[in-house]
């Protein structure tokens, strides 16, 4: 079941010049009838599941291996909350390499910033934990040594800052699949159309023809 296929339509009323006459209309998909998670699954973890996105696995191929259908690549991203597929999606390494030669150039590994390794005591217990931003010449007393301090400094380049951020993009959350039906049962609901003035079907709408005098 693809997104789309699944929008209702509404009947407009036929901008063409070559329409034959008033009663002319054209079937559209109705892109305003957008599908909502409900709010039940989407704060409960109970719901949700985190998954790891493998390198150069596209929405589709995350679909088809979670739910069992490529033509599910809308749920993905619905449910991870994805709107921006080309700037939300991690790249391939390949694609991130390229990407952050394109961007830095020879700054490509520049020192973008400073960050703490991890250091522990002499019981073998976290001291410092790793990856707190610091300057370059952040120092703290020795934990082994009362007479000594510390350097735990390491680099980040400008490639490693970007390679960190589309790791950071690999991890998403989306619908488990045990309750991938009812997810699609509520969508289908959604995008029913009820009794109105504009009704045609549970499917169908149709504006109001404004065209009763057009002489065509």
């Amino acid at each position: 079941m693809t997104y789309f296929r699944e929008l209702p339509s509404i009947l407009y009323q036929s901008p063409l010049s070559t329409r034959s006459g008033s009663n002319e209309y054209v079937e559209v998909k109705n892109l305003f009838r957008r599908v909502k998670l409900r709010d039940d699954l989407k704060n409960s973890v109970t719901y949700l599941t985190n998954y790891y996105v493998k390198d150069g696995f596209r929405p589709d191929q995350v679909a088809e291996d979670l739910y069992g259908s490529s033509n599910l690549d809308w749920v993905v991203l619905h449910t991870a909350g994805i709107v921006n597929v080309r700037d939300e999606w991690p790249l391939t390494s390949k694609e991130i390499y390229d990407y952050s030669s394109t961007k830095y150039g020879n700054d490509l590994n520049q020192i973008r910033y400073y960050v703490t390794t991890e250091v522990k005591d002499s019981s073998g217990k976290v001291y410092l934990p790793k990856g707190k931003v610091v300057d370059s010449d952040f120092t703290i007393p020795d934990p082994t040594s009362s007479t000594s301090t510390l350097n735990p400094v390491g680099g980040v380049t400008n490639y490693e800052y970007e390679s960190n951020l589309n790791e950071d993009k690999r991890n998403i959350t989306i619908l488990r699949p045990s309750y991938l039906d009812l997810f699609l049962s509520d969508m289908r609901r959604i995008m029913t159309y009820s009794k109105s003035s504009q009704f045609i079907s549970n499917r169908v709408v149709r504006t109001e023809n404004t065209r009763n005098t057009d002489p065509n």
